[in-house]
């Protein structure tokens, strides 16, 4: 029997709204991190919101919810390390590519 597959579940605060919105999503943890690509990049309203509110919440499957700081990953190779982790564990990696570190 296989193990269900593990997702991240972020929760960010509407961009406009100030509602919470919740997504789930596959991710990859990276030196201490939390990554998460998105596939419309800036068109995903997940990350119009992070980038008007970075501080977010997030839990693992049925972890309990952890405060958190998000951004858009600039480092080349970090992108690379990361995007070469994702398509290692899921077969896609093309997209934004976004940090969550826990507080």
């Amino acid at each position: 029997m296989t193990s269900p597959e593990v997702f991240l579940y972020l929760t960010t605060r509407g961009h406009r709204s100030g509602k919470p919105h919740e997504i789930e999503i596959w991710f990859v943890e990276y030196d201490d991190a939390y990554y998460i690509v998105s596939e419309k990049r800036e068109a995903a309203h997940w990350v119009q919101n992070l980038r008007a509110q970075p501080a977010v919440h997030f839990h693992l499957s049925n972890e309990s919810s952890r405060a958190a700081h998000a951004s858009i990953a600039d480092d080349p190779a970090l992108i690379a390390a990361v995007k070469a982790k994702m398509a290692a564990k899921y077969g896609w990696s093309n997209g934004l590519v976004v940090k969550i570190a826990p507080a």
